[in-house]
Formats: structure tokens, sequence, C-alpha cells
């Protein structure tokens, strides 16, 4: 009788392993099949705009997103101590007006859990009801989960910006894209179950280091 029961317990222990190993793989078809290849075109405008730091080109995308009049302000989210808006207008001279006028720095953010934090706070204080969220594209699915999680009443239109790396060349050719691909799909898992189990972290603190300076 307890060898029957030993040998039920180990098909049904192979039996779930088997069915979350395809899960886990579909899934990871599923995220790699989404990401773009191209940068897209926005067809609506919003109340603000966000801008998570750290990839190439991010924060330059999200200011002439700003300077077409996409939205009314933009947030950077996640800047370095050191960096002012001064900084920034000097990289970006053309539009030093738009940068002095319409542009708030978030220093506090040092994760992608604590940028949603901190845009949630930043929409609350302007009374902005949808948001264009602008980060790499690899990183998107995640950051729109956190700030789903942080935000569920708010639009949150996607602007991901497609690196040179994943637009000239197969993710699977290069080994640190395929890692760069698989630790974020496993971080965007992390993030999917703790938005079903848990409730929004409301609190301003982080426990770790960016995650989303790739």
């Amino acid at each position: 009788m307890i060898g029957r029961f030993a040998r039920f317990l180990v098909r049904a222990v192979t039996f779930g392993i088997v069915i979350a190993a395809a899960l886990i793989c579909f899934g990871f078809g599923w995220f790699v099949w989404q990401l773009p290849a191209e940068e897209i075109a926005l067809d609506r405008n919003a109340d603000g705009i966000v801008v998570l730091t750290g990839g190439a080109s991010r924060v330059e995308d999200a200011i002439e997103l700003l300077a077409a009049g996409r939205g009314k302000r933009l947030l950077i989210s996640g800047v370095h101590p050191a960096t002012t808006t001064a900084e920034i207008a000097r990289f970006n001279p053309g539009y030093a007006r738009l940068v002095a006028c319409c542009i708030d720095l978030d220093y506090a953010a040092v994760n992608t859990v604590t940028n949603a934090v901190g845009t949630r706070r930043w929409v609350e204080e302007r009374g902005f009801r949808s948001l264009i969220v602008v980060t790499s594209a690899y990183h998107m699915p995640r950051t729109l989960t956190e700030l789903h999680r942080q935000m569920p009443g708010i639009e949150l239109v996607a602007f991901p910006v497609v690196t040179d790396k994943l637009r000239n060349e197969p993710w699977w050719s290069s080994p640190p894209i395929a890692r760069l691909i698989l630790s974020e799909y496993a971080k965007y898992v992390v993030a999917q179950v703790r938005m079903r189990i848990g409730p929004n972290d409301m609190s301003d603190n982080s426990n770790g280091r960016s995650d989303n300076k790739s």
C-alpha cells in the first residue's frame, strides 16, 4: 500500500513538473513573440508621459514625445542624484525650454517597483488619468505590470524603445542578449505572481538597486 502511494506521488510530482515546465516555455515563447522589432507610432495622446531611465535613447525619445504634444508633462523616473534639468537640457539643446517648464525628475526610484510607486504619486499629484510609458521593449511587460499594480484605474499607453542590438540581430544569436531576455522574463513572471497574491506596495522604500538599467 505504501509502495503504491509512493509511486502515485512520484507520478503526480513528475506530471506537475512537466506541466509547469510546459507553461514556462509557452510563456517565454509569448514573451519573446510580443517584443516589437521596430518602434511603434502612437495613435493617441495622454495626460502625462513617464520614462524609466537605463536604456539607450529612452529619455531622448520621451522628450520628443513631449515636444510633439503627446503629453502635458514628462516624468523621468530613476534619475541619478547628480543629474539636473540643466544637464538634461545640455544634452538636448533643441528642447531646453521644454526641459525647464515641463519635465520632472524622480531621484528616489531605484528599481521597477519604486519606479511604479513614484509614478503613482506623480500621477495623483497632477490629477492625470492616462499615461504614456517609455522604456525598453524587453522591459515593457514588467513595467506595465508594476504600473497596473499601483494604478489600476489609469490608462497606460506603451511606447517600447527597441535597442539597436534587438533590431539588428536575433536575440538568441548573442549570449548577453539571450541572458538579458531570460532574466527579464523571470522577473516578469515574479511580478505577475506578486500582483496576484500580494497587496500593492504603497511605500516609497526600496530594498534593492535598480533592475531597469539595461
